[in-house]
Order: structure tokens, then sequence, then C-alpha cells
């Protein structure tokens, strides 16, 4: 009787150490509790393709941040892309460079959702080229400065993964210096964002590492 008792013991023990390390390992693939670390560097983006009757377009906008605090970021991204009109034969393409700073000032849902703040500043060029109603083509260059304040989130569906969502720019700031004409600038500040926060989301990828 005694021995059927310790196999049993035994038996059960097992199980429930079986059990605990299944839970440990599901609970450290799962995104309950996920936090950024000062350290902690991140790849983030998004790629954005349309096609319509004879439009076709293009964009692809990739981030690089590392965390200097547990809740602050600094990086730097890329935004490039392009379109074609088939009608015209016009095509347009675009190239950016910046940096930017992030804040991260909300979380919720067990730390998988988290709210934050990024401030940007880069350079874009643009070049835009077609043909003339009556013939000829135009070649058209437009160098250009931005700056904006914009809000998004990052929602974690495992450790190191997190889908991110750009929801609205409340400030934005366009210098833009032609190469065959004036330069313009434009300035914009949004703070009525209830209305406007998902009108025009921007889907992307977050990779933690």
């Amino acid at each position: 009787m005694k021995t059927k008792f310790c196999i049993i013991l035994a038996l059960f023990t097992f199980s429930l150490a079986n059990a605990q390390q299944e839970e440990v390992e599901s609970e450290m693939h799962s995104a309950k509790g996920v936090t950024f670390k000062k350290g902690d560097m991140f790849i983030e983006g998004g790629i954005s393709l349309s096609t319509s009757d004879g439009e076709n377009a293009y964009s692809i906008n990739p981030k690089f941040g590392y965390l200097i605090a547990d809740n602050f970021a600094v990086g730097g991204d890329l935004d490039f892309g392009g379109s074609k009109v088939d009608a015209n034969d016009a095509k347009t393409n675009f190239f950016g460079i910046g940096a930017f700073a992030r804040y991260y000032f909300f979380e919720a849902d067990k730390k998988r959702f988290k709210a934050y703040g990024d401030l940007g500043f880069g350079y874009s060029h643009f070049r835009e080229q077609g043909n003339v109603v009556g013939g000829g083509r135009y070649d058209n260059t437009t160098n250009g400065i931005k700056a904006n304040i914009t809000i998004g989130v990052n929602y974690f569906f495992s450790k190191k993964f997190a889908a991110t969502f750009t929801l609205a720019d409340i400030l934005t700031y366009n210098n833009a210096n032609p190469e065959n004409g004036a330069s313009s600038s434009s300035f914009e500040l949004n703070i009525n964002l209830f209305n406007n926060v998902f009108a025009q989301p921007k889907f992307g990828l977050l990779y933690k590492f």
C-alpha cells in the first residue's frame, strides 16, 4: 500500500511539475507583461500597395529605434516609394530620411497595448514626370523638410512582435523647394483627435529585440 502511494505521489508530482513547466513556457511566448527596457531595440515599418484602373502605387517606411530609457526611444527612418499612371505615362518617385523620438505614455491589456507619441524631423526628395497635353514632357523635382508629432499604438501578439497603428498627426510642418518654382511652407495643428483618430490609420509591424 505504501509503495502504491509513493508511486501515485511521484506521478502526481511529475505531472504537476510538467504542467508548471508548460505554463512557464507558454507564458514566455505569450505577450502578457511585455515591456520595453533601456537598451532594447526595435525595427518597425509598413508597406502599402495600391492598384486600380491603369494606376499603381507603393510606399515603404522602415524605422529603427533604440530605447535610451524604459519608455523613451530615439531612432531613424527611411521613406520611399512611387506611382505610375498609364494614361499619360506619369511617374512619381520619392525618398526621405529622418530621425524621431518616441515616448510611450500609456499601457493596457496586461501591457500588450502601448500608446506612444512620435516627434519626427526629416528631409524628402520628390520627382514627377509625365506627358504634357499637346505634346512634350515635364520633369520636376522638389526637395523638402518635414516635421511632425504623431500618435500611434503598438499591440503585442507575442513577446517579440507587435502590430503598429499610426493613428493621427497632431502637428505637421512641410517646407517644399521645387527646382522650377517658388518655395512654399505649410503648418497644420490638429487638436480635435476624437474626430479623426481612427479616420485613416496606417498599419505596420514591429519586431523587438
